[in-house]
């Protein structure tokens, strides 16, 4: 039988479908993966089995980058958060649990402040630009931001989230405009959006990219996604590292210890308040996570 190998686009129902180059197959995975507790996931690259036209049967996986639980895609390059000041607006603590998710995983974070040309979400800027994180005011009615969201994304295979309403998917068509993906506005009752992506599903863009839209920061959950021990989280705030190895005692917590250089740094207007009250609300939620807790993941 033939055989090719490309990449899982979508999974829907039970099908993987994967993009060879020479055209997508709707697959069915073999059940040695469901003996060894493995689920194909978007993004993986895939080599599969043709029984059919247009079908076939997915047999190996290669080795992952990374992989995420929720929402479950794997080789992500970058997390894109689409953030706004106004209706719905977001909220910090949202965009630095994805981040730290994303640090986590090996994966850049970019961050676009979209709506801008109704709010330029100045507020934003303040909090995330002493991180290593790529900010960039975007808007769908005027076209702000698209070309460097282009820049910043090409080649790069990315998962867009963020607040439903917040325009992800008209940033996409105006960057793309022959994906013509659905749109949805927002309820001013409710603040916040009506669902529009359904499903994990990869789209590719002039660019070279490969965009997976996600149904929203609800699907970065990450005490479903990720454990981590409280001691660890230091490690996916990227503004801390160069203060860490400058605290007075190896192992320092950062949560109040005498001659904490993050600490100090925090003083010093290096680390943004609004940052490290995120790392001790991430830090208060995972300090009873045991190690053997890790293992069952």
């Amino acid at each position: 039988m033939e055989t090719k190998t490309g990449r899982i686009v979508k999974a829907l129902s039970g099908f993987y479908y994967v993009d060879t180059g020479s055209g997508i197959y709707q697959c069915r995975a073999r059940g040695i993966f469901r003996k060894g507790n493995i689920s194909p996931l978007v993004g993986d690259i895939a080599s599969i089995t043709v029984t059919g036209t247009g079908e076939g049967v997915v047999y190996s996986l290669a080795e992952r980058k990374n992989s995420f639980i929720r929402p479950a895609v794997a080789n992500v390059d970058a997390i894109v958060m689409f953030v706004s000041a106004v209706n719905p607006v977001t909220e910090p603590f949202l965009i630095d649990r994805v981040s730290a998710i994303a640090c986590s995983k090996g994966a850049d974070v970019i961050i676009c402040i979209n709506k801008s040309d109704m709010d330029r979400g100045d507020i934003f800027r303040e909090i995330y630009e002493k991180t290593p994180f790529t900010l960039i005011n975007t808007s769908a009615v005027t076209g702000q931001g698209i070309e460097q969201l282009m820049a910043a994304t090409e080649g790069k295979f990315c998962a867009l989230t963020g607040n439903s309403g917040v325009g992800k998917s008209s940033v996409l068509n105006a960057a793309c405009p022959a994906l013509d993906l659905k749109t949805g506005g927002v309820s001013d009752k409710l603040g916040r959006g009506r669902h529009t992506t359904r499903h994990v599903e990869m789209f590719s863009l002039e660019n070279g990219a490969y965009i997976i839209d996600t149904p929203g920061f609800s699907a970065f959950d990450a005490s479903a996604a990720d454990l981590w021990l409280a001691k660890d989280i230091q490690h996916n705030f990227p503004e801390f590292a160069e203060h860490i190895p400058n605290c007075r005692f190896t192992g320092c917590n950062h949560t109040g210890e005498k001659g904490c250089a993050v600490k100090e740094a925090l003083e010093e207007g290096l680390i943004h308040p609004s940052r490290y009250r995120s790392y001790l609300r991430l830090y208060e939620e995972y300090e009873k996570i045991q190690p053997w807790e890790l293992k069952k993941q």
